[in-house]
């Protein structure tokens, strides 16, 4: 019985054994503690995450306060691994014991590398990066990393200044106003001068057709990369050559930006939050005359003009009489119409962001919201915008990726709003100060109305029907909150790509489909109130509702092969076939007078009066290319790469449909030759770089080629007609760039000192022109043609230098500078060679398009000075002797004799004679400049100590280039009831005066001709940005359970030096044929302070 019962105890007793043996072989739970290697102290948030055979992640947690963790284990094969922001992640371990403890090591060093390596790709969108040095072709890189801290509301802001060649303008500094970009200047007269934007890969439309409405409104209003928020780009590349575009063709002849997002890595999900609030301001404004002093002025104007003051219709509105208590109390103010319509703006922008993934599998959502309100009333623009990028791993052949990004726009502008229209801002400067901005009642009580009267002494408001603008004046205050201009977005970009190894390491197929679905509304409203026109008239409660479609589906599939040669041998061969499909669909409608001015729905009936139209439009085109290049290299010291491309496109006749571009470049590696190995201490690489390539252009009209025609407005016994709108043409020729390229890569100091210089040369032949007037009788206005050749030239130089690097202390230095010349070398004489401006009136300047002067140049008159008497205005032969007429009289100087004859009066503007007869007229017009810059670029520093403070500053310029002021034309020309800035207090007053302003005069005289006197310098310096970052200490994460956290404080624009004179001189060319830089009282760019905050988990 004792046996019994001993052998019973044993079988139990081995049973638990064999029970705690198997429990000890599979692990249901594993925990631990993480710390620092060095100090010893736990670490709070560290990702501990358990990982299946291909490293996807199965479970995960942080650890705690005290850097405990614990997980269940259900597998065990499963592995462990932990990863830590500013620490080395572990290398997956086996979970062979319940208890696995992790000491995390400082991942400085290797921060460091992995910076280098990240600036030796780049990357021309086709998927396939090249290593920097042997890029053969012209192409700037930057990090979108060393912009990250920059407050912008699209991309290209930030990029003001940070990569050679590449030249961005503000348009205005209003909530989403659009960057003008060019790369290496203008290069057609009036086709597209945009370069390509490519995203992940695949293009990204950012043109308007010329002969698609949204409304009527400008294309200028409407940011090109506001779809893309800033904090989802990982870097941006920009190709400058036709070596570097040809993978691109015929979309990319004005050069490429290629911005690449972020995606998911590998490791735990980690989560961002990145906070920035802003408080902007506008630089000081030109100082206006004051209610008192216009008053004075006029009066004085009317005098010197010999009319009476007192008899004029508006006379009351400056008597400043008490016994009529209306005029007096409604003009007898001193109003600041600017400032009125002038505030401070804020700006808060939100983003949040997870990513991760295992080996198979990767991913990054992002979300962001934007919201601006600008410093001029009425304006603002909100984004919401979300991206998904997902990546999935099939196996060691295929590889399969699904990006999606979505963004909505709500986007306020100010109405009017065009370049044409009477802008709110321009008539805030001359609106007459001495009129209030609200209703005086007659016993001089303010009122909550707007003082908007019919009209004025200055005039009233005046909508130009016939060319949709806005002309003569109104309350500016009125119009910027009552009027509404709203352009609301929703675009829809879903991409999916397929990569297939077919050969490992050696055949690799590509392929990737993108759709781009984007919708586009205009809403835009006059209400009377903003008018102030009696309710009878057409233009009162002015309503327009438009709506844009466009659906866009781009195909290419790359096959790229790199065969095995041997040691010293390296091949890589390139096929890319594209395909791109596009369709735009549009209408809209317009109505006058609707029944309230709270009605702003064009399609409610009307009272009286009640004018409307309404439109739609299509448009289709489509295009494909083939291209097929090689690079060799050889001993890593000869590069040569070649390629052909061919492009067709719908927008030709078949006889030009297609073309064939190639393009070629070479590249010898100095530093790798026998003769260079005592210099390999100093020297990393040393390498001279030539292409030349050629690349054609696509006119911007979808129809050149068809026979179109157009409904009639009008009807005749019921039935409308059309008529014929575009003639066929089948001989249209694509406009060729053609680009060579000659350049130096400089790489020293253990790759401390980076220098590169561009020289190259661009021609444009066979330049489009839309338009060209032809006989009325055939039955059309005009057609497109190819009419001559535009040059390009010039150079460009970078560096990045890092001239301290240690622990404690590290310096970057960067510095970029880039000169362009523009000329027109050939014309053809069926293009008019100016434009319709008449030197015979005040406020004209001439353009013209002439052979071997630069597009854009622009003629007047020299200005020297104001004719201090009447003995002055002696007319002078070129000797210095008086003129005399055919009877011995004396001749004054005279303006335009005999069409017109005026004899210039003490007080005048003087214009020089250049040709001294005594008579100023066209043969006195000479060259008065362009608005090309010579040089544009920049410099900045960043300054980082201990590793977690950062001091950073980046200075932007553009110079040699000039601008007509045409603020300073409208407040200083003295010549009706337009306020005028208080240069004018020093205006000629009687016979001795000394000054550089004329005499006023009441629409009289010549004072303010197309002349140099408003021509300036555009030139400027710009502190960019100055960013102070500090990142927390790694002891306060541990306490509060972050992974990391960051503060920084940053202005942007706080200093500019020029010479200019009016607000700032950042004014970028205006694209249309007699193209001109004029600043027109446009919102400068803005003063900004930008508190950010940034936390991840």
């Amino acid at each position: 019985m004792t046996k019994k019962y001993t052998y019973s105890i044993f079988i139990l007793l081995c049973c638990l054994l064999l029970s705690s043996i198997a429990s000890a072989q599979q692990i249901n739970y594993v925990k631990g503690k993480v710390i620092d290697k060095k100090d010893r102290q736990p670490i709070i948030g560290a990702s501990v995450t358990i990982v299946d055979k291909d490293r996807r992640v199965m479970k995960g947690v942080s650890t705690d306060i005290d850097g405990n963790y614990s997980l269940p284990v259900n597998d065990k094969t499963y592995r462990i691994m932990v990863s830590y922001i500013g620490y080395k992640s572990t290398a997956p371990l086996a979970i062979d014991k319940a208890v696995i403890n992790f000491q995390l090591e400082s991942a400085d060093n290797q921060m460091e590398e992995v910076q280098i390596v990240s600036r030796a790709k780049t990357d021309n969108g086709s998927g396939m990066s090249i290593d920097k040095r042997d890029q053969t072709s012209a192409v700037g890189t930057i990090n979108a990393k060393e912009l990250e801290d920059m407050q912008a509301a699209s991309i290209d802001q930030a990029l003001q200044g940070r990569l050679a060649g590449l030249d961005i303008a503000a348009s205005s500094g209003d909530p989403g106003a659009p960057m003008q970009i060019r790369i290496r200047g203008t290069s057609s007269i009036n086709g597209a001068v945009d370069p390509l934007i490519v995203v992940d890969g695949m293009p990204y439309d950012i043109t308007i057709p010329s002969d698609f409405n949204f409304a009527t409104s400008d294309e200028n209003n409407y940011g090109q990369l506001l779809n893309i928020a800033p904090s989802d780009i990982k870097d941006i590349s920009v190709l400058k050559d036709a070596a570097a575009t040809a993978v691109w063709g015929s979309r990319a002849a004005n050069g490429v930006l290629v911005i690449n997002t972020k995606r998911g890595v590998l490791g735990p999900p980690s989560i961002s939050y990145n906070f920035k609030g802003s408080y902007s301001k506008q630089p000081s404004a030109i100082p206006m005359l004051t209610g008192n002093q216009y008053s004075s002025l006029i009066l004085e104007e009317f005098y010197n003009a010999g009319r009476q003051f007192a008899t004029s219709d508006f006379a009351k509105q400056f008597q400043y009489d008490r016994n009529d208590p209306y005029n007096y109390y409604n003009y007898s103010n001193n109003t600041n119409w600017l400032e009125s319509i002038t505030r401070i703006g804020y700006l808060q922008d939100h983003n949040l962001s997870i990513s991760g993934g295992g080996e198979k599998a990767k991913y990054r959502a992002s979300v962001n919201y934007f919201n601006q309100n600008g410093t001029t009333v009425g304006t603002s623009l909100g984004r919401l915008s979300a991206r998904v990028n997902l990546d999935y791993t099939v196996s060691t052949k295929i590889r399969f990726s699904a990006d999606i990004a979505y963004t909505h726009i709500d986007n306020k502008n100010l109405y009017p709003s065009g370049s044409r229209d009477a802008n709110v801002r321009d008539v805030a400067y001359t609106k007459m100060p001495n009129q209030a901005v609200y209703e005086y009642d007659e016993y001089g009580n303010i009122t909550s109305n707007y003082f908007s009267p019919a009209t004025t002494a200055q005039g009233g408001f005046v909508y130009d029907f016939a060319n949709s603008r806005v002309l003569g004046t109104y309350n500016p205050l009125a119009m910027a909150l009552a009027a509404s201009n709203q352009q609301l977005g929703e675009r829809i970009i879903p991409k999916f790509s397929l990569q297939y190894q077919i050969i490992p390491d050696k055949l690799r197929l590509n392929a990737n489909f993108q759709a781009d679905i984007n919708n586009t509304k205009v809403k835009k409203f006059l209400p009377q109130v903003a008018t102030g026109r009696p309710f009878s008239e057409a233009v009162v409660n002015y309503a327009g509702d438009s709506d844009g479609d466009s659906f866009t589906m781009a195909t290419n599939i790359t096959l790229a092969y790199t065969p095995t040669l041997g040691k010293n041998h390296d091949l890589i061969t390139f096929a890319r076939f594209d395909s791109n499909d596009s369709r735009r669909t549009g209408q809209g409608m317009f109505a006058t007078n609707t029944a309230s001015s709270f009605l702003a729905d064009p399609s409610i009936d009307g009272r009286t009066n009640q004018t409307g139209s309404a439109y739609s439009s299509f448009s289709q085109s489509r295009s494909v290319g083939l291209l097929v290049s090689a690079q060799y290299k050889f001993m890593d010291r000869y590069i040569v790469n070649g390629g052909v491309r061919g492009d067709g496109n719908s927008k030709f006749g078949p006889n030009n449909r297609y073309g064939l571009f190639p393009s070629a470049s070479v590249l010898w590696r100095i530093s790798g030759e026998p003769f260079m190995k005592n210099t390999t201490k100093y020297i990393d690489n040393l390498a001279l770089r030539a292409s030349y390539g050629v690349v054609g252009n696509a006119p911007r009209n979808d129809y050149s080629y068809f026979n179109t025609y157009q409904n009639y407005g009008f009807s005749y016994l019921g039935s409308s007609g059309v008529y014929p709108s575009n003639i066929e043409l089948s001989d249209l020729r694509w406009e060729k760039v053609t680009q060579s390229n000659v350049g130096l890569t400089v790489v020293l100091l253990k790759n401390s000192l980076n220098m590169d210089i561009d020289v190259y040369r661009k021609r444009t032949t066979d330049l489009f022109y839309n338009g060209i007037a032809i006989p009325t009788y055939n039955g059309y206005s005009g057609v497109d043609m190819n009419v001559g050749t535009m040059d390009n030239q010039g150079w460009e130089f970078s560096l990045f230098y890092t001239p301290v690097k240690s622990k404690k202390l590290r310096i970057d230095v960067n510095f970029n500078i880039s000169h362009n010349e523009n000329m027109i070398r050939e014309i053809s004489p069926l293009v008019p060679r100016e434009n319709n401006a008449r030197i015979t009136t005040n406020n004209a300047f001439k353009v013209y398009l002439q052979e071997n002067n630069p597009f854009g140049s622009f003629y007047g008159f020299k200005f020297k000075g104001v004719y201090v008497d009447k003995n002055s205005t002696i007319a002078l032969d070129e000797n210095g002797n008086q003129i005399v007429g055919p009877n011995g009289q004396q001749i004054f100087m005279r303006f335009a004799y005999p069409s017109i004859d005026y004899v210039f009066q003490p007080g005048d503007a003087m214009y020089e004679d250049i040709n001294h007869d005594g008579n100023i007229d066209y043969k006195d017009i000479v060259y008065l400049g362009n608005g090309n810059p010579n040089l544009t670029g920049g410099f900045g520093t960043a300054i980082t100590f201990n590793g977690n403070l950062r001091l950073g500053a980046n200075f932007t310029y553009r110079t040699g280039y000039q601008i007509i002021n045409g603020t300073k034309i409208n407040t200083t020309s003295m010549y009706g009831f337009n306020n005028q800035s208080t240069a004018v207090l020093r205006r000629w007053r009687a016979e001795g005066d000394i000054t550089d302003i004329p005499r006023a005069t009441y629409a009289t005289g010549y004072n303010f001709l197309g002349s140099d006197r408003y021509v300036e310098d555009g030139s400027y310096l710009r502190l960019r940005s100055i960013t102070l970052k500090y990142d927390f200490s790694k002891n306060l994460l541990r306490r509060i359970g972050v992974r990391g956290l960051s503060a920084n404080i940053m202005m942007e624009n706080i200093l500019t030096f020029t010479k200019y004179t009016g607000q700032d001189p950042e004014v970028p060319v205006k694209l249309s044929t007699f193209s001109t830089v004029v600043d027109n009282s446009t919102t400068p760019p803005i003063k900004t302070i930008t508190l950010g905050l940034t936390a991840n988990f």
